[in-house]
């Protein structure tokens, strides 16, 4: 395998790998309205060789307790160890393009690519997880979710058990989240946030983060094959 890094991790502007997790600095994922970001449009480039590249972990993913859309009370390490996870944090009523809508847009790809190819797809989950504690309940996030999972697709979408558990996790995986208020201290429902999506191995170390500029089914789907062959090699 040729030693040479994931161009992703190459054009991030800054990382540091603590205990606690990662920080990335990163632009908001705001963009001019008629713009929108490159997870839409067909990949500018020709990625790298699937095995020529390594993704050194980045830190441990972090545990904490979610809702499944049943309501049942899980650990994030249960849905993490036996395959891969893509792991985005999103808010249903986003209403910015290159916001959660892309982050899911982009999975949606990742999910047509592993379906495609029976060979890795059951070695893959995707995890979808909401910080709207007031709003995305388990059954908002499961009428959510059957818009966009293929049946045959271990694509997950989770709710908060409580704000401190939620705090708790956002804060492990430095994903910062404002919820807006009125004067009288009314929630808006919007919540200000930097996209990130994080690409997990059975270890439960964190081995990609991509923000808005690098968020792509493309690259996610070459990173995946690339750490599948790292763990099954031949």
């Amino acid at each position: 395998m040729k030693s040479t890094l994931s161009p992703v991790l190459l054009l991030l502007l800054v990382l540091v790998v603590s205990p606690a997790g990662m920080q990335v600095v990163a632009a908001p994922h705001h963009r001019a309205d008629n713009i929108k970001a490159p997870g839409y449009s067909r990949l500018a480039f020709v990625p790298p060789a699937v095995g020529s590249y390594l993704l050194p972990p980045l830190g441990p993913a972090v545990n904490g307790t979610v809702l499944n859309t049943g309501a049942d009370s899980i650990q994030i390490h249960e849905l993490m160890g036996d395959k891969l996870v893509v792991l985005s944090f999103i808010y249903t009523t986003c209403s910015d393009i290159n916001g959660c809508p892309l982050a899911t847009h982009v999975l949606r790809g990742v999910q047509h690519g592993l379906l495609r190819d029976p060979s890795i797809s059951g070695k893959v989950r995707l995890l979808s997880l909401s910080f709207d504690t007031i709003n995305d309940t388990p059954k908002i996030l499961k009428e959510y979710g059957a818009h966009f999972i293929k049946d045959a697709m271990d694509w997950q979408f989770l709710a908060s058990s409580s704000e401190v558990d939620m705090q708790a996790i956002l804060h492990g995986y430095n994903q910062w989240i404002i919820k807006d208020f009125d004067e009288q201290g009314r929630y808006l429902g919007t919540i200000s946030h930097i996209l990130r999506v994080f690409l997990i191995d059975r270890d439960k170390q964190i081995r990609n983060i991509y923000s808005i500029s690098f968020l792509h089914a493309d690259m996610l789907l070459n990173d995946i094959r690339t750490l599948l062959l790292e763990q099954n090699p031949g």
